[in-house]
């Protein structure tokens, strides 16, 4: 197959050109410039998008032996991705850039593109695993390394992307794939992993929230309604979060409290115990399946955080209303709307859906529903 390998000129992405190259397909290299004003040097780990990373990805192209281009699409990854995680902060919600940037930009902006020039296919260093299923599709799959699985980021393909994608670390180890980076040379072959979100290179989300948004003074208050503290925004807190509340006094009971609940409405920030923090049940919209579905209702496994741990849960499909209901075995702390849930069978990806609304557990003082 002709297949553009994605580099973002990190190691996963170079040895999974390689083994592109390796199984004889015909390979070209594309390193997506992203940022608008790109750094001349990362920031320790942090980040994927600088002018140091687009020349150690061309170095690697050229150690493979591949003809190498980079793309501008910082417009594209700045409307589809930033605005719109600025925008659903601004909304009390808490998004997922990876997710959002998989299914905006590499795998359809990007894909539409090779596509066009007459790619087959196009080539990530994901660690996932697509499996040819009982019907003759293609099915996403975790990864044979559970502590490097990305399934969850890659939750939000269709079947149709998937046909065209292609993972070659999915059954590998990271110690296998250094290993490998070295042995071919690959200068990248001890080079740092990326994390956290990439456009923002120290890591602070406030502050650079705060600097699109700017200060929107407001109360915190206890899920009684009782004032607590203040906040300089709204958008700086996260369903679940513990640290960093700024709440002058102690709870009554001398207990930690955490985020339950934040209105843009009326501009508050809730607070409560951890136990008041119990999930039972969600609503979720804009779902995504990435292959065959087990009716309108069906048990599956969910994980709701890209490193969380899957909880049994039972699932209804409205197809009319474009909605999924979740109904979990076991109660689950610190979900938040805007969040996404990508639904297992087994190791398979069925699909995910963006949380809209969480349904507290009976146990939990207070509210019932903590809606977007």
């Amino acid at each position: 197959m002709r297949v553009l390998a994605a580099m973002s000129g990190g190691v996963d992405s170079a040895v999974a050109a390689a083994r592109a190259v390796a199984a004889g397909h015909e390979v070209t290299g594309v390193h997506l410039a992203l940022s608008r004003n790109p750094q001349s040097f990362r920031t320790g780990a942090r980040g994927c998008c600088t002018i140091e990373d687009s020349r150690d990805a061309r170095r690697a192209a050229d150690v493979i032996g591949i003809p190498f281009y980079v793309w501008d699409m910082a417009e594209r990854f700045h409307a589809d991705v930033v605005d719109d995680f600025v925008a659903e902060y601004a909304a009390g919600r808490t998004p997922n850039p990876c997710l959002r940037c998989n299914e905006k930009i590499k795998f359809a902006a990007v894909l539409d593109k090779a596509r066009a020039l007459g790619f087959d296919a196009v080539c990530t260093g994901h660690y996932a695993r697509i499996v040819e299923g009982p019907d003759g599709g293609r099915e996403l799959h975790r990864a044979a390394d559970p502590a490097k699985d990305q399934s969850y980021v890659l939750g939000v393909l269709d079947a149709e992307q998937l046909a065209s994608s292609l993972f070659p670390l999915g059954d590998s180890l990271k110690t296998d794939v250094r290993a490998q980076a070295e042995r071919l040379g690959l200068a990248v072959a001890d080079k740092p992993d990326s994390h956290d979100v990439c456009f923002i290179a120290d890591g602070d989300t406030r502050r650079f929230l705060a600097d699109r948004l700017g200060t929107a003074p407001g109360q915190i208050v206890d899920s009684s309604g009782t004032v607590v503290g203040e906040h300089q925004g709204a958008y700086g807190y996260t369903i679940g979060q513990r640290k960093g509340l700024r709440i002058g006094d102690p709870a009554g009971d001398g207990r930690p409290r955490y985020v339950l609940d934040i209105s843009p409405v009326t501009n508050t920030v809730t607070v409560g115990t951890a136990e008041e923090l119990s999930v039972d049940a969600l609503e979720a919209g804009h779902v995504r399946w990435c292959g065959p579905v087990g009716g309108a209702a069906f048990a599956c496994s969910v994980q709701l955080r890209a490193h969380g741990s899957p909880v049994p849960a039972e699932a209804r499909y409205d197809e009319s209303a474009g909605t999924v209901n979740l109904a979990f075995a076991e109660s689950v702390r610190g979900i938040a709307p805007g969040q996404t849930a990508v639904l297992y069978d087994g190791t398979r990806v069925i699909g995910s859906a963006t949380i809209t609304v969480t349904s507290r557990a009976a146990a939990a003082a207070g509210t019932v529903n903590t809606a977007a």
